[in-house]
């Protein structure tokens, strides 16, 4: 059964619903402060809207969910009863930017026949969920939520790769999309975005419409056939025939699909619906929804052993070392350099990327003869490394227990899995699963060819990152289209960041302007200043960090190789200084008695006051700023130390595509 097919059928369960009577029962549902609103509405069918001190972002909406056997969740509803409660607590997380997080909410339990719908009220936005209660196992044919905003808003749609004509094709994607800012009505034609989506709201607010708590269902798109203002939900139908083919073999292609899109256990609780509602841009910087929504860990499992940090990374700079005396390349020698870098300069891991194990093989055991991992697992040992092995999707699902048991034993201590490009139920299952084994086995992963977090991070603490992003290294290669990385970094701390952290690969020591930048693969380059590459390991949160240049190439820059090496990647406090999407961002972050400030701006120079007054007992900061020609020569900066004034207002001047860096001990 095709998308189309899916559709058609839960219009019709829609029609027939509406056909019985259900009187209407309304419910009001405000947040702790009282300033969020949720009014619901539950009879024939159920909406939801949201309200922010009295403005309404949320036009009436509908939700509901089909089932295989016709009978749909929110239709024709019957309440049995309405269950209020409360939660006011201190979080503390494993891995996050934050060492304690608030959790407050006001909950709205409506019990149905077989079901509930359960609504939470936060100060920042408002979400929503179904739980089955039924006594035997069940399909979902289709779910329905709709998102109506009353007018013709703007947004920043990332759409979904489209290699074909149909729907079907944009189900199989990398989630790395640059953002088109249009309003809905000018929405493209047959596409699909996914999640995040920030919109405008009423009287200069934002909202941002992802998911969380998604283990076991797939993944949310959203498009705009009707060019209206409302967006509506898509899912892939769940996989029937899956082969393996795509990048080196390493893929999972879906050939046909089944009638439904997921499958779900008696008691099912399914993923948040997620609505986050700012006041102003800078404060989706800091909304903790989609991690606070993700399931908590297993009380008796001890994480302890997680270790956040830097990486580095081989693949972005090409495995191009140079001053040495042997030929860089994927081999030993390569890698012992690699090594010895990370261990003088305090850097955790260093990861070995594709190309370690037999290209087309997809067997993580078929080693190439130039590398000898049970010595290098040693000789990093030695010196107070860690490894972290690169691994295909194919490969490592068909090994997934043994991999995880040897290569921990050998000294490994994570996987880096890319290529799953995919997010219908089976791929999301395989994320879950990843992450339970290498938890038993002590392995943190990070994920690429991924979807954009969606509470997993929350459950299983050792997925500390993952990819969904367009990134640094779109800069390598001859590309067949212009890439705007700049404006593109100033507008993801308010969409794909708001789900959870993100490998971006930052830290380029080649560093281009608007007009000099250009592709090249073995010396890779990244557009804005040199400044604006040491900022982003502030502003973008990443709990295992990659340090994407040569290591020949930050040891002729001790400064900036010494400023990036000394940037926590975890944090005890968050604040959201400045911010407009697609603009500009600042951030300040504390770890112990430690403030970091970061500052990037798009391709307009420009000069901002940052407000750092909270910080107390400080007389001198360490800066680094664009210099005088970083307009002309991007890799220009200026390192100096400063007092830090009585008032605590900071003069930030910042050059096209420039950047801005301090560290408050």
């Amino acid at each position: 059964m095709n998308w189309k097919h899916l559709l058609l059928t839960a219009a019709m369960a829609v029609v027939c619903a509406a056909g019985l009577y259900a009187a209407d029962k309304t419910y009001q549902l405000k947040s702790p402060s009282g300033q969020l609103t949720v009014d619901i509405t539950a009879g024939a069918e159920t909406h939801w809207s949201v309200s922010m001190s009295g403005t309404k972002v949320l036009e009436p909406s509908p939700l509901s969910m089909t089932l295989g056997d016709g009978t749909v969740f929110g239709h024709n509803v019957k309440v049995k009863k309405a269950v209020r409660s409360s939660v006011d607590r201190i979080v503390k997380p494993v891995v996050y930017r934050q060492a304690e997080v608030r959790e407050a909410y006001n909950e709205l339990a409506i019990r149905c026949s077989g079901y509930s719908i359960v609504f939470r009220a936060y100060d920042d936005g408002a979400a929503y969920r179904f739980v089955a209660d039924r006594k035997e196992a069940f399909t979902v044919r289709n779910e329905e939520a709709q998102f109506c905003f009353g007018s013709d808003v703007e947004g920043f749609i990332p759409y979904c790769r489209k290699s074909g004509d149909d729907v079907e094709c944009q189900f199989f994607t990398s989630f790395e999309a640059r953002y088109n800012h249009i309003p809905l009505s000018q929405w493209e034609s047959g596409r699909l975005a996914f999640l995040p989506v920030t919109l405008d709201a009423p009287g200069g607010m934002k909202v941002c419409i992802t998911e969380s708590d998604l283990l076991d269902y797939p993944g949310m798109y959203l498009w705009n056939e009707d060019k209206d203002a409302s967006l509506e939900s898509i899912f892939a139908p769940y996989p029937k025939d899956v082969v393996q083919g795509g990048h080196n073999m390493l893929q999972g292609l879906v050939k046909s699909r089944e009638d439904y899109i997921a499958k779900a256990a008696p008691g099912e609780s399914f993923p948040w619906r997620i609505l986050i509602v700012a006041r102003e841009d800078k404060d989706l910087l800091t909304t903790t929804l989609p991690w606070l929504l993700g399931r908590e860990p297993d009380k008796n499992l001890d994480f302890s052993w997680i270790k956040p940090g830097k990486v580095a990374w081989d693949w972005w700079n090409d495995w191009n070392i140079y001053g040495v005396d042997f030929e860089a390349g994927i081999n030993n020698d390569t890698y012992k350099f690699y090594i010895d870098f990370a261990s003088q300069n305090g850097i955790e891991y260093v990861i070995l990327d594709e190309g370690w194990a037999v290209n087309k093989q997809a067997d993580l055991f078929q080693i190439i003869p130039e590398i000898d991992l049970p010595m290098l697992c040693e000789y990093a040992g030695s010196k107070g490394v860690g490894l972290i092995l690169w691994a295909g999707f194919w490969a490592f699902e068909r090994d997934m227990e043994r991999a995880c048991r040897e290569y921990s034993a050998m000294g490994v201590k994570g996987f880096k899995v890319d290529f799953m490009d995919r997010d219908d139920q089976m791929m999301v299952d395989f994320y879950r699963r990843t992450a339970e084994m290498a938890a038993k086995y002590h392995l943190m992963i990070d994920f690429h060819g991924a979807f954009k977090p969606a509470g997993l991070q929350r459950t299983w603490p050792n997925v500390v990152n993952f990819e969904g992003v367009f990134g640094l290294e779109n800069t390598k290669g001859q590309k067949n289209y212009d890439i705007n990385l700049v404006e593109y970094e100033v507008t993801i701390p308010f969409t794909r960041l708001v789900a959870g952290p993100s490998d971006y690969t930052q830290g380029a020591m080649r560093n281009a302007t608007r007009n000099n930048f250009r592709y090249v693969n073995s010396e890779a380059m990244s557009q804005g200043t040199r400044c604006r590459q040491l900022a982003e390991y502030i502003v973008f949160d990443a709990p295992l960090n990659m340090l994407c240049d040569s290591p020949s190439n930050y040891l002729r820059e001790p400064e900036c190789l010494g400023f990036i090496a000394s940037v926590p990647t975890v944090w005890d406090e968050t604040i959201a200084l400045e911010g407009k999407a697609g603009e500009y961002v600042a951030v300040a972050k504390r770890k112990g008695d430690t403030w970091y400030i970061g500052a990037i701006t798009d391709w307009n120079a420009r000069e901002m006051t940052l407000d750092l007054s909270f910080i107390e007992g400080a007389c001198c900061m360490e800066v680094f700023r664009d210099g005088p020609n970083a307009h002309r020569a991007a890799r220009d900066y200026k390192k100096e130390k400063v007092c830090f004034p009585s008032d605590g207002k900071i003069t930030v001047k910042m050059a096209p595509g420039g950047g801005w860096a301090a560290v408050v001990r």
